[in-house]
């Protein structure tokens, strides 16, 4: 049987695991990236000795890129060494209340009780609704695209629903969990994995802090990016060609049957099959079906985007032993601040602000003393902000100042080297809408859990995987997508 042409459009981590994954079940795969590295959001920055994961930084259920590198024919261990983080991370308050985020269960329920007693039983409470929403999420949500879900009144998803708690609003959820301010904060903040608001979100969304708990946050010896780099070095060795500086801007298609794509070059690639890995609302865009060929014209409007960032990184020349590695600094007014982002749509004037700071767990990153610091405020996804010096300059005195009021040490003369990614350089580097980015926003039940489709419902022998898709962003679903992509080829395309 003659193996299938593969193109797969982006070389992000979903990307690069749904290659690997195809080359695996005898397909003829090519990656064509548009940037001039793999990796997609995953990505490295490095200057004077100073390395920063420009992405995420941890991960969290680690069998899941296990199972990744086993298809590759591979062992994880022998290719990348994981860290679990104890303490997962610090919090500072404007009130001046401090404490770690410990996953230690004695040590985290002793910082629970002195915050208010009571939350103790809520804690655990919050953790059992959790479990119930992870295992009825585990094989159907997590695993398969929503038309193969198992029906709701099937006993083996009967009997883990949480009829109580599981399906309001995520803020409510919360709040009838926790007395104690601070702690309704914390886990306010975990709608922001995948961009969106507490206060708009589902109560679904309490998955998240359950899993991150349970399977713990882990981080990855030279950086995340090491799992890019062995991905990459994996999928050479499985013969998948790998293109840098590539941008597709046509996917070709006869009547209603992908026949290859075009890029920006005008080099033109035959495939059998597309796969997207940008992000989905481009696609339109890409079969000149827009009206106007466009391929930057996009169909995710501004009010169903999720948020953006703004991301500084710092090369610190003082080694600073007081840092932990995950430090976030809450704003005052967290519901204000969720207003700014997405009613009034502007970086907020008292910015929550998240600090990883890698390098006091790994110092093979600093070139001998100093630190790396990854900064970062949420920012609206907007098209129409230019982030130019003046908004760069007014949001970095918001993020400083909440910093300072936070006790954070004065560190202006001590910066070695800087690189500032705002919004407008995230959508152009990234190929995201306004920088969104997750895609579309998870507010409501129907945006959480029917994101895009993983294969397209006109367009036969195209495909999509990756953040923007279903089951969504975060690397471990990033992951879990092109599985449930490459399972859909399989079962669709491969005879």
């Amino acid at each position: 049987m003659k193996s299938k042409k593969v193109v797969v459009i982006g070389g992000g981590l979903g990307g690069l695991a749904v290659a690997l994954r195809l080359a695996h079940k005898g397909c003829e795969v090519t990656v064509c990236e548009q940037g001039p590295a793999f990796g997609g959001k995953m990505n490295r920055w490095v200057s004077n000795g100073f390395s920063f994961d420009t992405g995420p930084s941890l991960i969290t259920m680690p069998w899941i890129f296990s199972e990744l590198f086993e298809v590759a024919g591979a062992s994880m261990a022998e290719h990348i060494e994981i860290t679990q983080l104890d303490p997962m991370s610090e919090y500072v308050y404007p009130d001046g209340t401090k404490f770690n985020y410990s996953s230690s269960i004695p040590d985290w329920l002793g910082t629970v009780r002195n915050l208010d007693s009571r939350d103790v039983d809520g804690f655990l409470r919050f953790m059992k609704l959790g479990a119930q929403l992870y295992e009825v999420s585990k094989d159907t949500f997590l695993r398969r695209r929503p038309l193969d879900w198992p029906k709701i009144t099937d006993s083996g998803v009967m009997r883990h629903l949480p009829w109580r708690y599981g399906w309001g609003n995520y803020d409510r959820t919360v709040r009838a969990h926790f007395k104690s301010p601070q702690l309704r904060q914390l886990y306010n903040r975990y709608p922001t994995y995948v961009g969106s608001s507490p206060y708009q979100s589902p109560a679904t969304l309490a998955v998240i802090p359950y899993i991150e708990y349970t399977f713990g946050g882990w981080y990855i010896k030279g950086g995340l990016y090491r799992i890019v780099e062995s991905l990459v070095q994996l999928a050479g060795k499985a013969g998948i060609r790998l293109l840098l500086n590539s941008r597709v801007d046509e996917i070709e298609h006869a009547g209603s049957r992908v026949k290859g794509v075009r890029l920006a070059d005008e080099t033109r690639l035959d495939a059998d099959l597309v796969v997207m890995n940008g992000d989905a609302s481009y696609v339109k865009g890409m079969l000149r079906e827009n009206g106007n060929g466009a391929i930057r014209d996009t169909g995710l409007i501004q009010k169903d985007r999720s948020m953006s960032g703004l991301v500084m990184l710092l090369g610190i020349r003082r080694t600073m032993p007081e840092l932990h590695h995950h430090t976030i600094y809450f704003s005052s007014d967290y519901r204000r601040e969720f207003s700014e982002l997405f009613d009034e749509r502007k970086f907020p004037a008292d910015p929550t602000i998240y600090i990883n700071a890698p390098s006091r767990s790994d110092r093979s990153i600093v070139p001998g003393d100093g630190e790396t610091l990854f900064i970062m405020a949420n920012a609206p996804a907007n098209d129409s902000d230019a982030w130019d010096e003046s908004q760069i300059a007014e949001a970095r005195r918001a993020v400083f100042a909440r910093l300072r009021a936070g006790g954070f040490p004065d560190i202006e003369s001590d910066i070695v080297v800087s690189d500032v990614w705002t919004p407008k350089k995230i959508a152009g580097r990234y190929l995201m809408p306004g920088g969104a980015i997750y895609g579309t926003h998870s507010h409501g039940w129907k945006k959480a859990f029917l994101r895009p489709g993983n294969k397209d419902s006109r367009i036969g022998g195209l495909y999509y995987v990756g953040g923007s898709t279903h089951p969504g962003g975060g690397t471990p679903t990033v992951l879990l997508s092109a599985q449930i992509t490459s399972e859909l080829i399989e079962r669709y395309e491969i005879q």
